[in-house]
């Protein structure tokens, strides 16, 4: 059974069992997955004269989209994190062991490093979604514009960390450069995020 057919139960009680996957990037992926709905249930809701038609079927569209995309990173954020752990059990009694083994490491972490780093990709795109739906979509569900970047912010920052901790075992300066300016558009992410959430609270309190 994939993550996808799981129930909400059934996968929390793996999350929180003593073991390598699934873990915080499947969780990140996960965000993005629910960022993605909310954002498509909002253009849902914006339908009518009123609305930009056009407008609501390219972002539904493409929310639709996302989502099946970051359920895939979830996926293969648990895969890769299971390699990570079989790789750090492999044998080390001598030097030539040694060797292959931290080479092994280094793979795997590379490996593992690549979902995050698509996951904070989407969170950004789904920050503009969620900046394109905030003045044109349905006022009665502008609330779930707020929690789809609030969402988005939780899969930026969650990713942002699992890339963080993969560098420490990876020496390839092309790599780790890549690595480390993908993280740092989580900055970015935090603030749009921010913003849409002040913009939404401001709304609702008049």
């Amino acid at each position: 059974m994939t993550l996808r057919d799981e129930t909400v139960e059934a996968f929390l009680g793996q999350l929180a069992a003593r073991v390598p996957a699934p873990g915080g990037g499947t969780t990140a992926a996960l965000h993005a997955a629910q960022a993605a709905a909310l954002v498509a249930m909002v253009a849902r809701y914006s339908d009518g004269t009123r609305y930009d038609a056009d407008l609501m079927a390219r972002i539904l569209t493409e929310a639709d989209g996302i989502r099946d995309e970051a359920l895939t990173l979830a996926e293969d954020d648990a895969e890769a994190f299971g390699a990570v752990s079989v790789a750090y059990q492999l044998p080390k009694e001598t030097s030539e062991l040694v060797g292959a083994r931290s080479a092994a490491i280094a793979e795997a972490l590379t490996g593992a490093a690549r979902p995050p780093t698509d996951v904070i990709r989407t969170a950004r795109r789904l920050i503009e979604l969620a900046e394109e739906l905030l003045p044109a979509g349905n006022r009665n569900v502008i609330t779930d514009v707020a929690a789809a970047a609030e969402a988005a912010r939780a899969a930026a920052v969650t990713a942002r960390v699992n890339i963080e901790v993969n560098l420490r075992g990876i020496k390839a300066s092309t790599i780790r450069a890549k690595l480390i300016a993908t993280a740092a558009m989580t900055d970015e992410i935090i603030a749009r995020a921010d913003r849409i959430v002040a913009a939404v609270r401001d709304e609702i309190s008049r």
